[in-house]
């Protein structure tokens, strides 16, 4: 499995500016945002942010397609 995890954003109600609708987000693991219904993802801004679960859908790529996204959304 891949160390990188990724959801799609399928609301952004009151976000509009930090998250795009369909757009892939990559997941930080965060187990205290999770106990309060809440993902942490690097947002538009390139910074990891809280958000309300419900905005997300968990995807799961192959190993090596979530290398490859990883790799190129890095600067």
């Amino acid at each position: 499995m891949s160390a990188h995890q990724f959801v799609v954003c399928i609301q952004n109600s009151g976000y509009q500016a930090s998250l795009e609708l369909r757009k892939l987000y990559e997941l930080v693991t965060d187990p205290a945002a999770t106990k309060h219904h809440q993902v942490r993802v690097i947002d538009e801004s390139g910074d990891d942010y809280l958000y309300p679960e419900s905005f997300f859908l968990a995807v799961q790529l192959p190993e090596q397609i979530a290398e490859q996204v990883a790799h190129a959304a890095t600067p």
